[in-house]
């Protein structure tokens, strides 16, 4: 593959921030003047009505949060556990991308509940898939197949063993009910005493 060679000048928007008028790192680079000391007034922190999870490292919440998705059910009592870990650890990272899994079950089992029948296949992008990436989407759909597929022979086969086993031979066909063939003798138990 050939590196194309592009003039930077004919690039929409190059060199937009070579103007140091207009450098909005300027008051950092150069804390020389008075006027210039990077320091600014913090805005009113917001408040809350709904419960938010903070992480251990910081002492005070940001001034802008979101709102809308306060945690809740299972999925918020991972999360709120998650919390207890610092960020640099992983076991924090595992157990929120946990409560995301459990909120998707989560999720649909509220759709349900309320009459509505969530659309599993475009909220997991299929259309996208089934435009971008046709042979992607054909493998996974091909491979989920054949394991149900699998899992379905496999609990046939499981019924039909039970079933036979459960089969007494000389009794009327369709008669499962339990009992010994003809010409077997079962072993005496003898009754169990205590010393």
């Amino acid at each position: 593959m050939a590196t194309l060679i592009i003039d930077p000048e004919s690039v929409p928007g190059w060199g937009v921030d070579a103007d140091p008028e207009n450098d909005p790192t300027y008051p950092y680079r150069a804390r020389e003047n008075d006027d210039h000391k990077g320091e600014w007034p913090r805005p009113p922190v917001q408040e809350s009505d709904v419960e938010i999870l903070q992480s251990i490292e910081h002492v005070r919440t940001p001034a802008v949060f979101g709102t809308s998705t306060p945690p809740s059910g299972l999925s918020g009592i991972v999360r709120r556990g998650a919390f207890r870990w610092s960020e640099s650890n992983w076991m924090h990272w595992l157990l929120l991308m946990g409560a995301d899994r459990i909120n998707v079950v989560e999720g649909i089992v509220q759709d349900v509940s309320r009459g509505k029948v969530p659309n599993i296949p475009a909220e997991m992008g299929m259309g996208a898939e089934w435009e971008h990436n046709k042979k992607g989407l054909a493998t996974t759909v091909g491979v989920a197949l054949v394991a149900t597929g699998g899992v379905v022979l496999l609990l046939r086969e499981r019924r039909r063993r039970k079933q036979r086993a459960r089969a007494v031979p000389g009794t009327a066909s369709g008669d499962t009910r339990r009992g010994t063939a003809p010409g077997r003798v079962q072993p005496r138990r003898e009754p169990a005493t205590s010393l």
